[in-house]
């Protein structure tokens, strides 16, 4: 666990190919928000659960949850309120992960870390799975937050554009089924049966 670390589950979606509530869907009998605080909790000290609305993501969480900003969609909100919280609470970098993964590597902090550290320059660090990027399985400076507002000026609104402008570097796996989203019941379905896979970094690259 790194102490200047701060990991927050983006949990704000509406989730409307699983049927709404995707954070209580249950894989193996618990909510898929435990799945992924159960990962937060073992690679931060300061962690939280990015909302659009109070109570979404279940009652009796074991981290606080962060209302994502109103004028912002998108997982551009659950990024923007993360990097707030991720200062507040003297943390140099946050941990961006998605609600709805239950399988990931359990090297991802690290190898984020390595390739941040290892690309001068780069503020944010994104998973890469065969030629599949992952922008919500990323590792962001805190001071990134005070970028955000012109990003979202120009009109653009996604975490990949955003990473882009900050200036990111991207580090890989080569299973695909360590950053399998559940995105659908017969994902869920597929998923009860599944193994836990954690994948081994390949690569790491820049760009962007």
């Amino acid at each position: 666990m790194t102490s200047d670390l701060a990991a927050v589950v983006l949990a704000g979606g509406e989730g409307r190919r699983m049927g709404g509530d995707k954070p209580l869907r249950l894989l193996k009998g618990r909510p898929l928000i435990d799945w992924a605080l159960d990962f937060a909790l073992q690679r931060a000290p300061s962690v939280a659960v990015s909302v659009r609305r109070t109570g979404q993501a279940g009652q009796g969480l074991r981290a606080p949850e962060l209302p994502d900003p109103l004028d912002v969609e998108g997982p551009m909100a659950g990024l923007s309120a993360a990097l707030t919280f991720a200062g507040q609470v003297g943390a140099r970098r946050l941990l961006l992960l998605p609600c709805d993964a239950p399988h990931l590597p359990r090297d991802l902090a690290d190898r984020l870390g390595e390739a941040l550290e290892g690309a001068p320059g780069s503020r944010a660090a994104l998973a890469v799975s065969g030629d599949r990027l992952h922008p919500a399985c990323s590792l962001w400076e805190a001071s990134c937050v005070g970028e955000i507002g012109a990003y979202l000026a120009t009109g653009r609104s996604s975490l990949r554009g955003f990473a882009e402008q900050v200036g990111c570097v991207t580090a890989a796996w080569p299973d695909p089924a360590a950053f399998a989203n559940l995105n659908t019941p017969q994902d869920l379905a597929q998923a009860q049966a599944a193994v836990t896979s954690c994948g081994t970094p390949a690569a790491t690259r820049r760009f962007r």
